[in-house]
């Protein structure tokens, strides 16, 4: 790992899908924002869930990336290659008694809503049936962790209260996104965060279970979330087209007006190098929406 600079930051797709205008959206106010504060902007790929993805995707999103013009600074990292990494960070947790193992299935938590405070399992985690447990993050009674978003403001979340004993490492034996998203964001360095408003109520969680490894905080900013025309998260929406990577332009123009951007800025480029370029120069943070999302047919 290098040494960090001022700023750097970060784009991690999921490999379940062609990347659509949503994650463009992201992937592109992340890519301005680094570039904005002279810093460096980063990819990583997110494969944590195999029963999800989809082969050869990963690449797939990579090439699309490419194709608009937003390039990693820095080789790409692919989570499914990092559980040594997870391991240790979940074994000094299991060491210092800050994490356990639990057998609970949803239905055993139903009637807390899916909030784990105590174990109310039927089999116990130590019985030797052969169950395979989940490890959760003990979070203790009156953990409320608040921080100041860079875009949506003060943000305030008791995360015994709200989301309980959170889990780390699945009974299906895969590694949790919360654990793998803290421990790479500080392996790499990463100063900022920019992502989506969908994961605003994860960045909670993640701060906690930093403080819990000693880990740096960074800085976080979480864009509108892109919707259709009835509200709809676009993954969830029949508006959920990939993005064309043989026709950029159009997908990054309209991408710039939904990040607040004065669309004259980019009008008289002709390739996507240009309009980069223009972008770069144009950019102001001062204007990205501060809503919770933002409607695609507003803006085309």
């Amino acid at each position: 790992m290098s040494l960090s600079p001022i700023y750097r930051g970060r784009f991690a797709p999921s490999p379940t899908g062609p990347l659509h205008f949503g994650s463009l959206y992201a992937a592109f106010g992340s890519w301005l924002l680094a570039r904005n504060a002279g810093g460096e902007w980063w990819i990583r790929i997110e494969d944590l869930d195999p029963p999800r993805e989809i082969e050869g995707m990963a690449d797939r999103q990579l090439q699309t990336l490419l194709a608009f013009g937003l390039e990693s600074d820095a080789p790409v990292v692919r989570q499914s290659e990092r559980g040594s990494q997870y391991r240790a960070a979940l074994d000094r947790l299991l060491t210092d008694g800050l994490a356990f193992t639990c057998t609970c299935s949803r239905s055993d938590l139903a009637a807390t809503g899916g909030i784990h405070r105590a174990c109310v399992a039927a089999v116990p985690a130590d019985a030797g049936d052969g169950r395979q447990p989940a490890i959760r993050l003990r979070v203790p009674d009156g953990s409320t962790v608040a921080f100041v978003d860079g875009l949506q403001g003060e943000v305030t979340q008791d995360v015994a209260a709200e989301v309980g004993d959170f889990v780390l490492h699945r009974a299906d034996g895969y590694w949790a996104y919360q654990l793998a998203v803290v421990v790479d964001d500080a392996l790499q360095g990463m100063t900022d965060i920019v992502r989506g408003h969908d994961l605003l109520d994860s960045t909670p969680r993640q701060i906690l279970l930093q403080r819990a490894l000693g880990l740096p905080t960074p800085r976080y900013l979480h864009l509108p979330l892109v919707t259709d025309a009835d509200g709809r998260k676009l993954s969830k929406s029949s508006a959920d087209l990939p993005v064309d990577p043989d026709d950029p332009l159009p997908a990054l123009r309209v991408a710039w007006r939904m990040l607040g951007q004065d669309p004259d800025a980019l009008s008289q480029t002709g390739n996507v190098t240009a309009l980069l370029r223009a972008g770069t120069e144009a950019f102001d943070p001062q204007k990205l929406p501060r809503a919770a999302t933002v409607s695609l047919q507003r803006t085309t």
